[in-house]
């Protein structure tokens, strides 16, 4: 099968800022002594929104945590992220060279992501690929973060508004994740899969409709 569309996530597939992640919510969240391991954010926060993580950080030290002091801390952790990637950022291998040939061959493009557009569209731009995407979906459009299918659910409906000369249901469109919860957003939303081992191993992926190794594998045309 080759896709009518294909939807990207971002943080794991296009490029590895989970890290940068985890360093920006160590800068807020250790001087308040609720920092942890990253261990911990790979098992316990990485998929999560920005919201869901310092929820999920806040109810771990026992700690209460109003709306407006989440707002808060949303914000900073944006803009100490925004100073973190300047340090440079690296797209995964393969993955601009198959945006680019998906573009070329004007397949729809959209990306669904638990980051913030404002983490998002810099990166984008770095890598000269954000025309290339005629959709975005973010946690800035959802209330609740992946594994709730929202997001995916948003961004093929757009698709099938958008194109409906080319995509008539959600079963044509493809989408790639690296995470557990992400794979059940999709599936949730009715879309196919297909898993990248960025960010666990094939055996947390199973769910998924194909497993690759590097996005490079997908070069040669070949997804299901």
């Amino acid at each position: 099968m080759h896709p009518s569309a294909v939807i990207f996530d971002f943080d794991g597939v296009i490029v590895d800022t989970e890290p940068l992640h985890y360093q920006a919510f160590q800068k807020i969240l250790q001087p308040k002594n609720l920092g942890y391991g990253w261990d911990d954010y790979v098992e316990t926060y990485m998929g999560f929104d920005d919201r869901d993580a310092f929820r999920e950080a806040y109810r771990s030290g026992g700690r209460d945590l109003s709306e407006k002091v989440l707002e808060q801390l949303v914000a900073e952790k944006a803009s100490v992220f925004q100073e973190v990637i300047k340090s440079g950022v690296t797209p995964y291998p393969g993955v601009t060279d198959l945006i680019q040939k998906l573009h070329r061959q004007q397949t729809p493009l959209a990306i669904c992501s638990g980051a913030l557009r404002s983490d998002i569209v810099p990166i984008l731009e770095l890598f000269a690929i954000t025309n290339c995407f005629s959709r975005i979906v973010t946690a800035d459009d959802v209330p609740h973060s992946k594994p709730d299918p929202t997001c995916y659910r948003i961004a093929t409906e757009q698709l099938l508004a958008a194109f409906p000369d080319k995509l008539t249901s959600p079963d044509q469109i493809i989408a790639i994740e690296d995470t557990p919860a992400g794979i059940s957003s999709a599936l949730g939303a009715g879309l196919k899969v297909v898993a990248v081992s960025n960010s666990y191993p094939d055996d947390h992926l199973q769910s998924a409709n194909r497993i690759v190794a590097s996005l490079q594998e997908l070069l040669d045309g070949s997804w299901l």
